[in-house]
């Protein structure tokens, strides 16, 4: 396969890596902290891992040398390859949510509804997860905390909403905050911040007090996995926030209305458009089309409707 690098150096010796699910540029980014300890942020999907690996032994990192594989929750577009990664790293520890440990160690329960929701997609979109060795992973709780040499250290912070398996993690040097999908979908090339709300674990209020966790961590930067850096913090964490209550309240309107699936859908396309610039007539439908098969409409309002319907 195609294994061509996009590197780019954020300062702070940390390094964006296009992780290129499905072959897509920028929509899909893990990071390499290159510190005493190196560390692995977000390593992407299985089909990524040669992607990951190139882009490691560019940065000079081989096989014995890379101390930590940290992932912010276990979906598959951010978690896919750590089966594969662990293998090309044997000494490695993968550091994840306590509540996403055993999927990591055990990926079949995962897979198989991955494969429901996904059918045969999803070997084009993530390829298969594989199991790494339970003795090299390491749950964290609310917090922990991961050494990153020199007394530098990512601290990770409990962040569920988005998934009930999702960290947030602030790097104590730098002040960066990788955010993971907990605050949404970032689009570099327009500035929108969109919902991530797939079901079955997104919940309005936990997913808004996550955000104001991140906000009392006072990050000096956010970086997406979809997709990289923004110096931004306080006005993207609350447009994140306002997105999420925008989206919750047109697909209530669509409940009300005992709309099916497919019209919420429309209708909360529809009454959303005009807030991103990624949907507008002057943008190339390709970035557009891009970032649906990211965060699809129907996957969010599906999300929101799941989340509805148990409080309800």
């Amino acid at each position: 396969m195609d294994t061509t690098t996009t590197i780019t150096p954020l300062g702070g010796d940390v390094y964006e890596i296009d992780t290129r699910m499905a072959g897509h540029t920028g929509i899909t980014a893990g990071y390499l902290i290159l510190s005493d300890r190196p560390c692995l942020v977000e390593p992407g999907t299985s089909g990524s891992a040669p992607v990951v690996q190139a882009a490691l032994r560019e940065m000079g990192v081989g096989p014995d040398d890379l101390a930590t594989v940290v992932v912010t929750h276990i979906h598959l577009d951010h978690a896919g390859g750590v089966g594969d990664i662990a293998k090309m790293y044997p000494r490695a520890e993968v550091v994840v949510h306590e509540k996403g440990a055993r999927h990591l160690a055990d990926p079949s329960r995962l897979m198989r509804s991955a494969r429901m929701v996904y059918g045969d997609s999803l070997d084009t979109l993530f390829g298969e997860l594989k199991p790494t060795d339970a003795a090299r992973i390491r749950a964290v709780e609310d917090t922990g905390v991961i050494d990153l040499g020199g007394g530098r250290r990512l601290e990770s912070h409990y962040s569920p909403g988005h998934a009930k398996h999702h960290v947030g993690l602030m790097d104590s040097q730098t002040g960066d905050l990788y955010v993971g999908d907990a605050a949404g979908i970032y689009i570099p090339e327009t500035a929108d911040v969109k919902p991530a709300t797939p079901p079955p674990d997104f919940d309005l209020d936990t997913a808004l007090a996550s955000l104001a966790r991140f906000r009392s961590l006072g990050p000096q930067r956010l970086l997406f996995a979809h997709y990289g850096p923004v110096s931004e913090v306080d006005d993207t964490l609350e447009r994140s926030a306002e997105e999420l209550r925008v989206w919750v309240d047109a697909v209530q309107d669509a409940k009300d209305q005992d709309l099916d699936l497919d019209h919420a859908v429309a209708m909360v396309v529809d009454r959303t458009k005009d807030r991103y610039a990624v949907t507008g007539g002057d943008i190339d439908p390709e970035l557009a089309a891009k970032y649906e098969l990211l965060s699809s409409a129907r996957s969010n309002v599906a999300g929101i409707m799941h989340a509805l319907g148990k409080h309800a």
